[in-house]
């Protein structure tokens, strides 16, 4: 997501740029880490999203960011160990065909999934014995909508991303007390470190690991409001800073080339991030797995589908409002 958020504010530079977008190009482009083409190799996949289908001229962009909180997953993602690495954060995010909006759904780590090949297990298992390719794999047959990019991202990126932002603001109605983290009830403007601890603290969580998600959500949603105010909007160097801030923390499968990168930032530049929706996958219900020994989530089948069909179609926003029971919605406070 971080990238997403790069993206957005690349389009008004590489825009005013005109001559010094090649050199733009070639200045992020030689930062930003590649990895090997996760969708080489893979069959029977869904039907692209979208497009012409959906009475747009243009199809959605459909891209799965994983995120963790180790820089093994993203620091060399070339020289994965078998069993060694998992995924803390599974988010499939949607670009609008019409660019509007932007839609994220957040996939709880242990939801119960079949993984081709493998059996029944938590999904985050997924990225620990096949690394992204087999996470497509598993997320496409999920949801049923046609992934184009995997980026991968830790949170320690997150924290360097929000510094460079100045900071963003965060509306805390229990306040924070978590290490050195200690602010009291209303809004703050969180530095990296701060709201780094903001999505860590589980202690008093309303919701555990899903209220952690929704903080992870808020982070992100708070990023985009910093990444499309004014104040950043005024500092052209601080923007290319905050670019090669990014540039230097992801990880993108090495089809997400930088001329598309730019490309999808061009078109992006009406898009409302006002409008963005976030949201988690439905569940059913918590349970055991078959053995007793693991704590998982049991997604709800036949609304997932319905969801995915939405992603499928390009009509995210307007599925979330219409259907909007039993769905774990960021709206408002978030605690």
């Amino acid at each position: 997501m971080a990238l997403v958020v790069a993206l957005l504010l690349l389009a008004p530079i590489v825009g005013g740029l005109v001559g010094g977008v090649l050199y733009l190009q070639h200045r992020l482009g030689a930062s930003i880490e590649e990895f090997a083409d996760p969708f080489a190799g893979l069959l029977d996949r869904p039907d692209p999203a979208g497009g012409a289908a959906a009475g747009q001229s243009r199809a959605p962009v459909t891209i799965l960011a994983l995120g963790s909180d180790s820089r093994t997953s993203a620091g060399d993602p070339e020289e994965w160990s078998f069993g060694a690495q998992r995924t803390d954060a599974i988010m499939l995010a949607q670009v609008s065909g019409d660019r509007r909006h932007v839609s994220v759904m957040s996939i709880p780590r242990d939801s119960w999934v079949p993984i081709p090949g493998w059996g029944t297990h938590k999904i985050n298992a997924a990225f620990s014995w096949g690394g992204p390719s087999l996470m497509v794999q598993t997320v496409e047959d999920l949801v049923g909508v046609r992934i184009d990019h995997v980026v991968i991202v830790d949170f320690s990126s997150f924290v360097a991303l929000t510094d460079a932002l100045g900071g963003v603001d965060i509306f805390l109605p229990d306040g924070l007390q978590h290490g050195k983290a200690q602010l009291v009830p209303g809004t703050h403007r969180l530095d990296g470190a701060q709201a780094l601890a903001y999505t860590r603290d589980r202690t008093d969580v309303p919701g555990g690991d899903f209220g952690r998600m929704q903080r992870q959500q808020n982070w992100i949603r708070a990023m985009f409001k910093a990444a499309s105010s004014e104040r950043l909007a005024q500092n052209p160097a601080g923007v290319l800073g905050l670019l090669e801030t990014v540039a230097a923390n992801v990880a993108v499968d090495e089809t997400f080339t930088m001329t598309k990168m730019r490309g999808l930032a061009w078109s992006m530049i009406a898009t409302d991030l006002d409008d963005g929706v976030f949201f988690t996958a439905p569940v059913a219900e918590l349970g055991r797995s078959p053995d007793g020994r693991q704590a998982i989530v049991l997604l709800d089948e036949t609304r997932l589908d319905a969801i995915g069909a939405a992603f499928a179609e390009d009509r995210v926003p307007e599925f979330l409002e219409t259907h909007p029971d039993g769905l774990r919605q960021l709206d408002g406070a978030v605690h």
